[in-house]
């Protein structure tokens, strides 16, 4: 019960990583506050929801947040796959909004409460292909590589406060975020070789690690980019 009386806020907790978190932290005792644009049948009864879609405005988590945050994720993503030549100035701004500005809008309105504790952990989504060039992400990539850069000023301007900033960076994940890449036998089996070990993640793999950084097992780490991506990122196996 590592989570036990602890207050977590997830933000885009109602499929996939972030309803495996949500499921996850419930059963290690921690209260849980949700905000995202629809309520899950999957939540425990116990969870606090606020309905919220980032792209319209953050403030309603003013009067949603306790007064005391032991913890915030911003589980909010997309995958947003075009030919360079095809990404319009509306999906580069929507991309950076929804990722970027996003986070910064909801940690902005949760730091005070997650001031109110002794450590206090913040865990930010990334993607694998910040780092790893792929054909397709260039919209994607460039929000979520802003990802990372916000996370490590703030893990160095909120250490003074005990605050850790620390982020997860996935590879394909099996979600239904992921869908249409993962829809069929021959995709998977294709994206399962494309991974050093051998297979795609699942959201228990990602979810695993973010409990972690929550968890005052982690409480020497921060400011850090942690791969959890099968190997893709740094392991060259294909030769």
């Amino acid at each position: 019960m590592r989570f036990q009386h602890q207050n977590i806020l997830v933000i885009g907790g109602s499929s996939g990583i972030g309803l495996d978190l949500i499921k996850l932290l419930t059963s290690e005792g921690a209260n849980i506050y949700a905000a995202s644009r629809s309520r899950s049948e999957e939540w425990p009864a116990t969870i606090n929801y606020q309905e919220m879609d980032v792209l319209q405005g953050v403030e309603s988590l003013a009067s949603f947040i306790p007064d005391e945050l032991h913890g915030l994720v911003y589980c909010v993503g997309n995958i947003n796959l075009k030919p360079f030549n095809r990404i319009s100035e509306r999906d580069l701004v929507d991309d950076f909004r929804l990722n970027v500005v996003g986070a910064a809008l909801s940690i902005q309105q949760a730091l005070k409460s997650l001031k109110n504790v002794p450590s206090a952990s913040i865990v930010l989504i990334s993607s694998v292909a910040a780092k790893t060039g792929m054909g397709f992400h260039s919209s994607i990539a460039a929000s979520k590589a802003a990802v990372e850069g916000l996370a490590l000023s703030l893990a160095a301007e909120l250490s003074s406060n005990q605050i850790r900033v620390n982020v997860v960076s996935p590879s394909l994940t099996n979600t239904p975020l992921a869908a249409k890449l993962l829809n069929t036998p021959e995709k998977m089996e294709a994206s399962a070789k494309r991974h050093p070990i051998g297979k795609h993640g699942e959201p228990k793999d990602i979810s695993a690690a973010i409990a972690f950084l929550l968890s005052q097992d982690s409480s020497w780490i921060t400011g850090q980019i942690i791969p959890v991506d099968g190997g893709i990122s740094n392991l060259k196996t294909n030769f």
